[in-house]
């Protein structure tokens, strides 16, 4: 992957408000090293699932607070059935539930409120691996 080429970033919640700090947070590329990304919002698990069936996804941001059905659930189900599921961030409701989504196999947990500092470093972070595991060895 090159500079010039984009990443997909999947945004779930039901929360249109919480896509909206998600994209806001992030804009068009989280850091200077990374590509830029493009969006891919979803307000159900189902849309979810339909959109990594597809593939073409680089990186997924999931809200815990979601219902029916909560980022952590969704999380943990995506690493158990897609193979070389992409990197997962997940948004928990309080620092405290971090642990639950580490559980959940999520690849890193930012807390609400969002700190869009905070939430960037950790997108950058997970692009950054995702970018070294497509380079050849």
């Amino acid at each position: 992957m090159t500079r010039g080429e984009t990443m997909t970033v999947l945004v779930y919640s039901d929360d249109r408000n919480t896509r909206r700090k998600v994209t806001l947070a992030l804009g068009r590329r989280p850091a200077v090293d990374v590509p830029f990304v493009e969006y891919l919002e979803c307000a159900t698990e189902p849309a979810v699932i339909e959109a990594m069936d597809k593939g073409g996804v680089d990186l997924v941001i999931l809200d815990g607070e979601t219902a029916p059905a909560g980022g952590m659930g969704v999380c943990r189900q995506l690493k158990d059935e897609i193979y070389n599921c992409p990197p997962v961030l997940t948004l928990v409701g309080r620092p405290q539930d971090a642990w639950l989504a580490t559980w959940c196999r999520a690849d890193a947990v930012v807390a609400h409120p969002l700190d869009p500092r905070t939430l960037a470093s950790a997108a950058a972070d997970l692009i950054r691996g995702r970018i070294a595991g497509r380079q050849p060895a």
